[in-house]
Order: structure tokens, then sequence, then C-alpha cells
């Protein structure tokens, strides 16, 4: 069975309109990317905006915030994958809200809230980190967490707010699907800005087969990505959710063998070695 019967059976690769002749011909998949969009749950405008765009992204919703529920619902029944963005300390002592996970917390404290935080999001597939520049440096509390995510099929996506995280290794060590962002998309919230890192995208994508970006549910981003997903098949590029991306990268091999938690799901393909994006790790830090 080719990728393209696979994946779109999955109803997780949206195929570029243009793909090339010899694509089609040798069935190998055109060059994929996933957008992840943050911090969904406290912007009820914007988030459902997002939710709206016709494409399979994949949204990061925070835990206990205004609209998580109701929009991680909305967002599941329109197509959307559905991630825990969970809330972790920081270099600059900003506030986390709900759910926040710090370095002084108790092994006991910090399992519990972050299992609350998973049980709190409807649908969840992944989770991925707001914030957590300093947490995700600490291989000790990653060891921790990674641990108790291993215990559900559900993936890990390093946001890579410092190039000094240790997440995606510790995830990788536990034998959990991880990915890792290659761009940020509106680390400057300006409609040039954020036009110059998907331009980015795009262009690591066609180097390297696929490319992940995070992106925020900002007036900016969303009119930008509004306008700019349904042009992807001029480029020749096709758009997944991040397991849809998973996916493709591991020769249409599912991360798990069920998607039942409560069935003692078995990881079946452990991700390969993650090849940071040289230019991503120049790129200041962020949270």
């Amino acid at each position: 069975m080719s990728w393209r019967s696979i994946l779109g059976g999955m109803g997780l690769l949206l195929v570029a309109a243009h793909t090339s002749a010899a694509a089609i011909e040798e069935d190998r998949p055109p060059p994929t990317i996933a957008i992840i969009i943050d911090d969904m749950g406290n912007y009820r405008e914007m988030g459902q905006r997002a939710i709206n765009i016709p494409a399979p992204l994949t949204l990061a919703f925070l835990p206990f915030r205004p609209y998580t529920e109701d929009q991680a619902r909305l967002a599941h029944a329109s197509g959307k994958e559905i991630m825990l963005h969970a809330p972790m300390e920081n270099t600059k002592s900003l506030p986390l809200g709900a759910s926040g996970l710090t370095s002084d917390m108790g092994s006991l404290q910090m399992v519990i809230t972050f299992r609350r935080a998973l049980r709190s999001i409807p649908y969840v597939s992944g989770m991925n980190n707001h914030m957590g520049s300093a947490l995700t440096q600490n291989r000790q509390a990653m060891g921790l967490l990674m641990r108790e995510l291993s215990s559900y099929p559900l993936y890990f996506v390093d946001s890579r707010t410092t190039a000094m995280s240790v997440a995606y290794d510790v995830a990788v060590e536990n034998a959990i699907p991880s990915l890792g962002r290659d761009v940020f998309l509106d680390h400057e919230i300006t409609t040039e800005a954020i036009d110059f890192q998907f331009k980015r995208l795009l262009s690591i994508a066609k180097k390297k087969g696929s490319a992940i970006a995070i992106g925020h549910p900002h007036k900016e981003t969303i009119e930008y990505l509004e306008r700019a997903i349904p042009l992807l098949g001029q480029e020749g590029v096709a758009i997944a959710t991040v397991k849809g991306l998973w996916a493709m990268r591991h020769n249409a091999v599912a991360m798990f063998d069920s998607d039942d938690k409560d069935s003692g799901a078995r990881l079946i393909a452990v991700s390969t070695n993650h090849i940071k994006d040289k230019d991503a790790d120049n790129e200041k830090p962020t949270l």
C-alpha cells in the first residue's frame, strides 16, 4: 500500500495539488510540513479561526484555560490534531498559569500535576512544552516527566525554546515517538517576519523532506496562514498533522498498535536520531 493511501486513510495528510510527476511515479511523498499552533485555549476568536483553517493543523492547548475544553472538542470534530501544551519553568521567571511544572516540585507533585493536565485535554494525541527554557535543561525533571508520558500512547514535540534542551533526548530514551521544532513562525509578530519564517519552513522541508513549525493564535499569524496554506500546492508542498508527518518519516508505520489509552498500547517504532537545524539553534532563546 502506498504512503498516499495509508496516510490519506488516516486523515492525517493533505497532499499538495501540484505534486511532481516524478514523486507520483516513484510513490514518494512530497516535501511535507506540520504546523503547530500553541497557546490554544486562551483566545476565543483567534482560536476559532485557527480551528476553521481547512488544513490538518495540530493545535496545542494549555490546560484549564477558559476555552480549552470546548475548542479542543470543536477542533477534533474539524479534523485537527490535539496536543497538551504543558507549561514549564522558564529562565525569565514568567508566570506559568494553571498546571505549571517547576524544578522545585517534589516528584509526586510534578507527576500528579502533569497527569491532571493531560487528562484535562479532550482527544489529546501528544504534548509539547510551553516556555520551558529552564525545565527542559533539567535532565532529572525531564526523566520524571518522560517516564510518566511513556505510559500513554502519546508523542512529544520539543518546542526547543532553548538550544540547551535535553527534552527530546530524554523522550527518545523513554521510547516516546519524538520530534523537534524547526521554525518559530511568529517570534516577531509582523506579517513580514512571519512570511520570512514560513518561506524558511518550506525551504527546510524541500531540503530535508519535512519540517515542523510552531506559531501562535495571533491575528497576524492566523491571517497569514489563512492566505498561505491554500497556496501550498503551488510550492509542491504537503501539510500534515504531527502524527502524519511522523508516519511519513517512518515509512507509514503507526506510532502505536492502538489508540486506546486503557489497552496498554505498545510502541512499535522508536524515533530516529533527531538532526537539529543549525540555523534554528542560532535563534535567540525564547521562553
